[in-house]
């Protein structure tokens, strides 16, 4: 496998390989949970399971990082004989990483995936009968407002922490993804954090805490409200009462963070 002077691998409590970023001192994966657990378990999972209903999904994949979110959606389409044709349009800064990707050592759920990967790394898109890939190169902040569409229903949002990389976590952030979305769709996130919480809200998303099982709980938001017991495991957050039990809390914004 491609190594970087800036990332080394490191093996996963699930046995599945993610890298660690010395440039945003943080790994791409929860090494507790693991790449593909968390891939599948905060993201895949819960949105397509509340999507179910669509024959066709667009899913904004924020960002491509090693591509396990974009890969374990296909894993699970092709593993459970969906029907679903789907649109993944990712955002990823470091194109050298994703042209080494075809050498990474991916676990065995995604052997027949092959393919794909090597299509993404030589040409930044896939395209077969139920799914097209676009690999987005350059800064998301601006390559995503100018996608040209508004019927987005799925976003995974799983940039780097808002502590390591802020400007993907900030009200004005959200703002572009949110005019992105379709009147129903489902954003999900590992980041649990106060002033993501108030990014969102503020930009009109409904927000839940999701608790799947054997992992720590994540962040499930919605342009419109879920209704409960669509999802097991998903409770609705009050945000108008935290507001008004914290009115110190902020979301970040654009012009007060690096």
């Amino acid at each position: 496998m491609q190594t970087y002077p800036d990332k080394h691998p490191i093996r996963t409590e699930d046995g599945t390989l993610t890298l660690y970023s010395s440039t945003y001192d943080q790994a791409y994966h929860s090494t507790q949970a693991g790449a593909l657990t968390e891939s599948l378990t905060k993201h895949v999972l819960p949105a397509l399971h509340l999507q179910h209903a669509k024959d066709h999904l667009t899913i904004l994949d924020i960002n491509y990082g090693l591509g396990y979110n974009t890969l374990a959606t296909l894993y699970h389409i092709r593993k459970h004989h969906l029907e679903t044709t789907v649109h993944i349009l990712s955002p990823e800064l470091d194109e050298a990483l994703v042209r080494s990707l075809k050498d990474f050592d991916y676990p065995p759920e995604f052997d027949t995936l092959k393919p794909v990967i090597e299509a993404l790394s030589r040409d930044l898109h896939y395209e077969d009968k139920q799914c097209t890939i676009d690999i987005l190169i350059g800064d998301a902040r601006k390559t995503v407002p100018q996608i040209p569409t508004s019927t987005i229903d799925i976003v995974y949002q799983d940039a780097f922490s808002p502590q390591a990389n802020p400007l993907m976590w900030t009200r004005e952030w959200f703002a572009d993804v949110r005019a992105l979305c379709a009147e129903d769709a489902i954003l999900t996130t590992y980041s649990t954090a106060a002033a993501t919480r108030m990014a969102l809200h503020e930009n009109g998303f409904e927000l839940y805490e999701y608790h799947p099982e054997g992992t720590r709980r994540s962040l499930v938001a919605s342009s419109s409200p879920i209704e409960m017991g669509r999802l097991d495991g998903l409770e609705w957050i009050d945000m108008e009462l935290k507001i008004k039990r914290n009115p110190e809390g902020r979301s970040l914004r654009d012009g007060e963070v690096v």
